[in-house]
């Protein structure tokens, strides 16, 4: 999004010449503030963190929400507030059998370059939870607290460890929530995904890395 173009979930078709379609960008008629990571689910549901950074970095108008996180279903057009209660929600996944959602929170660091080490660098555990057809998160807890820098996007590999950007690399912890290693990058690391066989490719601030893991260490999400 822009100050004047809203911001949303857009779909690009993998294949030239890439049509895009907007899924959506709105919240019944309140624009988002700067959608940041998003996760499909099995079920074909769209989930993604709606932070303030946009707001603070001068390319996103003054927010019109909370910094909520969501879920979109592309079937039927269903927009819900799924959790709340964040100083800025930003990487968001599921555990290999989707019975755990994982949400980080970089409040720590602000989109204008403020950085106060008593504000939140965590990550939240969620049990989703269905009733009437319908997922929703509950019982919230701290799963881990990093170290250095802020948590920012997460992902979980095949058997169920937790992945995290951090300040340092890669942080990684058991789905007990220890830490169990670090993948130490020079400037630390923003996002990241899995490729093939124990790839992951890795965006730092200026430059990108690839780590090769093990062939049997997969991605959660494919499972590739």
């Amino acid at each position: 999004g822009s100050l004047r173009e809203p911001s949303g979930l857009i779909y690009m078709e993998a294949k030239r010449p890439h049509k895009t379609i907007t899924l959506v960008n709105n919240y019944h008629g309140r624009p988002f503030n700067s959608p940041n990571d998003v996760v499909t689910h099995s079920d074909g549901s769209v989930w993604f963190t709606d932070p303030i950074y946009g707001y603070e970095q001068g390319f996103r108008p003054k927010p019109q929400l909370p910094q909520h996180v969501y879920r979109f279903d592309p079937s039927t057009g269903d927009i819900r507030v799924v959790a709340d209660g964040f100083g800025r929600p930003n990487g968001i996944c599921f555990s290999p059998n989707e019975e755990t959602c994982y949400i980080t929170d970089t409040d720590v660091i602000h989109g204008d370059g403020t950085k106060v080490h008593s504000r939140a660098a965590t990550v939240y555990a969620y049990s989703v939870y269905w009733t009437d057809d319908q997922p929703y998160l509950t019982n919230r807890r701290v799963f881990a607290y990093a170290d250095t820098g802020a948590p920012d996007g997460i992902k979980c590999d095949v058997y169920g460890n937790v992945y995290a950007g951090c300040g340092d690399g890669i942080n990684v912890w058991n789905s007990g929530g220890m830490l169990v290693g670090k993948i130490l990058i020079e400037g630390g690391c923003a996002n990241f995904c899995f490729g093939r066989n124990g790839e992951m490719w890795c965006c730092g601030e200026h430059k990108l890395w690839r780590v090769k893991l093990g062939d049997e260490t997969k991605g959660g999400l494919l499972g590739i």
